[in-house]
């Protein structure tokens, strides 16, 4: 639908923005990098596809990632996102606060779940491979006050 909103959420680059994620994202109305981002020029590089909202992980401490907050509230059509990277670390009541959607990354697991009328979203990691987990991005579908979302193993040479 025209109304639709495309959000690209990606995480856990450590540096490495790849051209199956930079592709994954091409047509996105918004991106989401949940943290650990490696290196100014990925915010560079996904600032050049669509407006980006990036928030600070764990290791981003080098002097560029000072201009990243911690966490990120956004406004995505009719909806509320809260983003953090490490979803442990949680501050708000996310329905106290109305917000629909919560993006975190920093496991590297990708997952989607939906708890007390919440969306979890973590979009895994998609830079280097780490142990056997999956190479995967997550979308973010919104229309009007209405969200969904979904993980997507990209395929990537081993």
């Amino acid at each position: 639908m025209a109304n639709d909103l495309r959000v690209g959420v990606i995480s856990d680059t450590h540096g490495l923005l790849r051209p199956e994620a930079r592709a994954f994202l091409i047509g996105c109305d918004y991106i989401v990098h949940g943290g650990d981002v490696g290196a100014p020029q990925i915010l560079d590089e996904l600032a050049a596809v669509a407006p980006l909202i990036a928030v600070r992980g764990n290791n981003d401490s080098q002097p560029w990632s000072a201009r990243l907050r911690e966490t990120e509230l956004i406004r995505i059509g009719g909806i509320f996102a809260y983003v953090i990277h490490d979803l442990a670390e949680l501050d708000i009541d996310p329905d106290a606060a109305g917000v629909r959607v919560v993006i975190s990354g920093h496991s590297h697991k990708p997952k989607v779940t939906e708890r007390d009328g919440i969306l979890y979203v973590n979009p895994g990691s998609c830079g280097p491979r780490r142990f056997k987990l999956p190479v995967s991005v997550a979308e973010l579908i919104v229309t009007g006050s209405e969200v969904s979302a979904r993980t997507i193993e990209l395929d990537v040479e081993p």
